[in-house]
């Protein structure tokens, strides 16, 4: 499988035998009339680890960086189940999570494989902390 992020873009065009679900459904399988038939599980739907990976490649190849960090982060998080996710989502609101909570969240984001997930949580309860959004620890008793 030799992959070329600047000529095998757009994958699912040029590259389509890289595209796969996370049960291994090929992209050609993917359609309206295997939903409407109930033999393709919303679970289905989502995009692999390897294909964000190589999306992030292809940012990476087209000079956009920032794209490609955050692809990179969408790839680790594609195994995280999506009610963590949504937590996550809520605890990184401005004066939702004390900067323990958002530790508590990186720690588990690296525990599931999620280094840069992870390094962001912690970058944000930084920029929270120095700009006055954490919210405050209880107190102790």
């Amino acid at each position: 499988m030799d992959f070329d992020p600047a000529r095998d873009y757009p994958l699912g065009t040029r590259r389509p035998d890289l595209v796969t679900t996370p049960g291994g459904i090929p992209l050609a399988d993917l359609t309206l009339a295997a939903v409407r038939e109930g033999t393709l599980e919303a679970e289905e739907m989502r995009a692999t680890p390897e294909t964000l990976r190589r999306q992030a490649d292809v940012a990476r190849a087209a000079g956009r960086p920032e794209l490609a960090a955050n692809l990179e982060r969408a790839a680790e998080l594609a195994s995280v189940p999506a009610d963590d996710i949504l937590a996550i989502y809520t605890a990184l609101r401005p004066h939702r999570s004390s900067a323990a909570e958002l530790e508590g969240w990186a720690g588990r984001l690296e525990a599931a494989g999620a280094p840069a997930a992870a390094a962001f949580v912690r970058e944000a309860a930084e920029v929270y902390a120095q700009r006055g959004l954490l919210a405050r620890e209880p107190a102790a008793v």
